[in-house]
């Protein structure tokens, strides 16, 4: 018999925070129905420290938290920038990122992954993710995990039902170096089964300056794709996850540099692929 266990329902649910563009790059929900959704899902390094049930502070030291292994650097601020910038190409455009580290739950991870709760991530330990229980892990499963897919769901739906099939994009950022190895790549584009909306993005980064690859430094075919995978996938969507160097994304002035160069590659190739085209709604039954 499979064992039941569910997270106390007094514990709190962390859902993604939702954000819009209007058509003229301005912040707010507006007409036109958005064509683009935007997902950061290792946006934040906050930690849910007064709920020690999902591991409070996890024992984090003040170096573990300022790192990368802690959430994407760059990757919000740089995600904001572009919805303004694409949104006059887009119709709009949608936002939703994660509340919380990665390091209490990864969100690009499926439940099974052991990256989700990681007990190391390269070089820093994760103290209170040692020994979870199967009781520990779905508690911030429930908590977490569900509530933030349950979002993205939701917003896509909408879009869709509304008379749109919008471009997916996920938006991270990656360490220089990992385990002492230097990453020549600065701008990964990384795809899965579509490989669409990505090759038009490497041709449109063609003389950018960027060092671009495609499917580096990870291959979006293994686990690091999963957010994409169970989002855009189903409802057959245009997607891809961008990856940027971070020392590129450091600080606000490279965040802006950044955004200039990325905005005109993506809007050329979501043009290119034909993807800013509106769909009616469909007709109600009689």
């Amino acid at each position: 018999m499979t064992q039941q266990i569910s997270a106390p329902l007094s514990l709190p649910r962390y859902p993604g925070t939702v954000e819009y563009w209007q058509p003229d790059g301005t912040p707010g929900r507006g007409a036109p129905t958005p064509a683009l959704v935007l997902i950061c899902e290792h946006a934040s390094n906050a930690l849910p420290e007064d709920v020690p049930e999902l591991g409070g502070d996890l024992g984090l030291d003040a170096e573990t938290r300022a790192s990368h292994a802690a959430y994407d650097i760059g990757a919000l601020a740089l995600s904001r920038l572009l919805a303004a910038q694409l949104a006059p190409v887009m119709d709009g455009a949608a936002l939703i990122h994660a509340p919380l580290s990665r390091l209490a739950y990864d969100l690009n991870r499926p439940p099974d992954h052991p990256g989700a709760m990681p007990v190391t991530s390269e070089i820093h330990q994760v103290p209170g993710n040692r020994d979870l229980t199967l009781a520990d892990r779905m508690a911030r499963l429930e908590s977490i995990y569900l509530p933030f897919q349950a979002t993205v769901t939701a917003e896509i739906a909408r879009l869709v039902l509304l008379g749109r099939r919008p471009v997916v994009i996920a938006v991270h950022s990656f360490t220089p170096v990992y385990f002492g190895t230097p990453r020549e790549v600065e701008f990964g584009i990384l795809f899965d089964d579509d490989e669409g909306i990505a090759r038009h993005i490497l041709q449109a980064s063609a003389g950018s300056g960027l060092v671009t690859r495609l499917n580096e430094p990870y291959s979006a075919q293994s686990s690091v794709a999963h957010t994409t995978r169970i989002h855009a996938r189903p409802m057959r969507l245009n997607h891809a996850m961008l990856e940027i160097r971070n020392d590129l994304i450091a600080d606000a002035a490279g965040q802006a540099a950044m955004a200039q160069r990325l905005a005109p590659i993506l809007a050329q190739a979501l043009t290119s692929a034909k993807l800013t085209a509106a769909h009616p709604p469909p007709t109600p039954p009689a």
